[in-house]
């Protein structure tokens, strides 16, 4: 049963064959807001509570396979498998139409959704991840990326699974911190993630995204042609893209060819002094912008 503290209501949904849990505020048009690694649905706490003040239904679902959204054994976590998840989560929530505000792999689950389905998308925003090539062009090319993205071209080792669990996930903590540098994330905040990581099965599924993203997992299987999809068809609806300067997760440059692939419109943003988890650092400029946004929508 839904339950409510400070107005946060709980809940799960069944949706794309998966129980989702989430969290929500408000009443009004669907904003679905996306998480990514490491992380879970409560670090949008802050656009929960702005943006059901401003007249939103603003629902945070735990994605796959993040407690306490399970997965079932076998599941698959390649981008498409995402994308269906969040066209489902919206049907099943009984929206018609959507905006989405997605982070990290949140981000990727926004856009592949907007190309499976882009009739059922208002606007998306994304946060720290960009679209199209760019960034597994980088991966070959940038040493500076590269460097940034050791820790996915170690997900792929079997050594992967007890890095990420040793110490009571400490690898956790300092990835936020290398990410978003000059940033203290507070005491409440780690210990929700790490005691999420804990959960049983969350480390495995965790690292299995990363593992479809180079193709050393499972095959795509019946997503596969929207897999091939992905990342190089352009994405018919607008989009507003926020990027935090000191970033050192993904540097801004991989999102310079990003206009290409918005025929509908891009509104593309840097902001000075903000790291990967812009939306926890600098919540209400992040929430002015994306208000602003949604209001000349």
């Amino acid at each position: 049963m839904p339950g409510a503290a400070d107005d946060i209501e709980t809940g799960s949904i069944r949706a794309n064959g998966v129980r989702f849990h989430y969290i929500a505020m408000g009443t009004g048009p669907l904003l679905l807001c996306l998480h990514g690694f490491p992380d879970h649905a409560h670090t949008f706490r802050h656009q929960l509570k702005h943006f059901s003040a401003a007249g939103y239904r603003v629902v945070a679902p735990f994605m796959r396979g993040y407690a306490p959204t399970t997965s079932s054994e076998g599941a698959t976590f390649y981008v498409a498998d995402l994308a269906h998840d969040v066209v489902e989560l919206v049907k099943s929530l009984g929206a018609g139409r959507a905006t989405l505000l997605g982070h990290d792999w949140g981000a990727h689950a926004a856009y592949g959704a907007a190309v499976l389905a882009p009739e059922m998308f208002d606007r998306i925003v994304t946060l720290a991840v960009p679209y199209g090539p760019g960034l597994r062009e980088a991966f070959v090319t940038s040493p500076e990326q590269q460097r940034r993205s050791w820790y996915v071209f170690f997900f792929q080792s079997r050594l992967a699974e007890a890095a990420l669990a040793y110490d009571d996930h400490a690898l956790v903590e300092r990835l936020w911190r290398d990410w978003s540098p000059g940033w203290t994330p507070s005491p409440d905040d780690m210990k929700t993630i790490r005691t999420a990581f804990a959960s049983p099965g969350v480390t495995s599924a965790a690292l299995d995204y990363y593992r479809c993203a180079l193709g050393t997992a499972a095959d795509a299987g019946q997503h596969a042609e929207l897999q091939r999809r992905i990342g190089i068809e352009p994405i018919r609806v607008p989009c507003l893209y926020l990027h935090g300067e000191q970033d050192g997760c993904i540097g801004y440059a991989v999102a310079s060819r990003m206009a290409e692939l918005f025929p509908n419109g891009l509104d593309r943003r840097l902001l000075p002094g903000v790291g990967h988890f812009l939306h926890l650092e600098r919540p209400d400029d992040v929430n002015g912008i994306i208000a602003a946004y949604l209001a000349r929508a």
